[in-house]
């Protein structure tokens, strides 16, 4: 995947997690961006974890992947912060 769709991906993916983990607010165009693309290193660590493939592309398998990842990534982010989990 070129920079760019990575850049795309991590973008579109950190926004939903940071939907899903109500931490939109706090996070802006940048650190959604980040997320993603850690995220999705992270989904495809756990996933290799498990025996499976990581992120293969630019679709929706690796979205999930990217998106779980993410999902872990701003969890622990808040457990380190102390802010409430759920």
């Amino acid at each position: 995947m070129g920079i760019i769709l990575w850049i795309i991906f991590g973008a579109l993916v950190g926004w939903i997690a940071s939907l899903i983990m109500k931490t939109d607010a706090q996070q802006g165009a940048l650190l959604n961006i980040i997320v993603g693309i850690v995220g999705a290193v992270i989904g495809g660590w756990i996933m290799s974890a498990f025996g499976q493939t990581g992120t293969t592309g630019f679709n929706l398998y690796s979205f999930v992947v990217a998106l779980l990842g993410a999902i872990v990534l701003i969890w622990i982010v808040k457990a380190v912060r102390g802010n409430k989990l759920v």
